[in-house]
């Protein structure tokens, strides 16, 4: 039976308090576990009647691929995460997915995910909660790209996936594991690996944060949000609002 410690169950227990039952239904999507290699998509653009994805484990990019080969990244999915979700409700994938690192996942039928949603509807809600917050998410970096400089885009990055990998149970407010390269944080925040380079070098010598050996160190959270401008509300991880 899926552990109340799992990522997902964290991750959905943040917004609704999950009885045994709802586990116990919850751990009914996890019956065909995946294996995925680095570096080849689990969802392509265009693709039809696609499954989606529980991950559990490991780091996966959502991204768009423009006509002269350039790449947008659209978000970080890390475990707890949907993969897909909106391939298997709209029909069509309308972006890629990668795994970052090798991943295992559990592959959701939309008959599966259907049938849960009309067992335990309190479960539903708390998926609608998790596909609402990604949406949050989405909104931040559209606004990252569009109106903060480079400084202010990075530290942000930095502290909303410190935020997310916490929920988890993957990470604290001191720093997580990371296995991004400069190209990753390139492709998602818009700018070249050698600007990449250089924020974070200046991250490092004004002590707010050091990126290195696949770790990401946060030195001093409270200048690191006040550069930011960093207000956690939109992830809303207060704690449950259904019990």
């Amino acid at each position: 039976m899926i552990s109340t410690q799992s990522p997902l169950a964290r991750k959905l227990g943040n917004f609704v308090a999950l009885s045994e039952a709802e586990l116990a239904v919850l751990d009914t999507l996890h019956r065909r576990r995946r294996s995925f290699a680095a570096g080849r998509d689990i969802v392509f653009e265009g693709q039809t009647h696609q499954a989606a994805y529980i991950l559990a484990d490991g780091w996966v990019c959502s991204y768009k691929l423009m006509r002269n080969g350039s790449r947008q990244i659209v978000d970080f999915q890390i475990p707890g995460d949907f993969l897909g979700l909106r391939s298997v409700l709209f029909r069509t994938a309308d972006h890629s997915v990668e795994p970052v690192t090798a991943v295992e996942a559990s592959e959701v039928l939309e008959s599966d995910l259907l049938q849960t949603f009309a067992d335990t509807p309190r479960l539903a809600t708390a998926v609608l909660w998790a596909a609402s917050r990604d949406e949050a998410m989405v909104v931040e970096h559209l606004v990252g790209i569009g109106r903060r400089d480079a400084r202010e885009r990075m530290a942000h990055f930095l502290l909303e996936l410190s935020a997310r990998l916490t929920l988890v149970g993957r990470g604290t407010r001191d720093g997580f594991a990371c296995p991004l390269t400069q190209y990753h944080l390139a492709d998602a925040l818009g700018l070249s690996a050698v600007h990449v380079n250089r924020v974070l070098r200046e991250l490092r010598e004004d002590g707010l944060a050091t990126f290195q050996k696949g770790r990401v160190t946060i030195h001093d959270f409270d200048r690191l949000a006040d550069l930011a401008e960093f207000d956690r509300a939109y992830l809303d991880q207060e704690g449950p609002l259904l019990r």
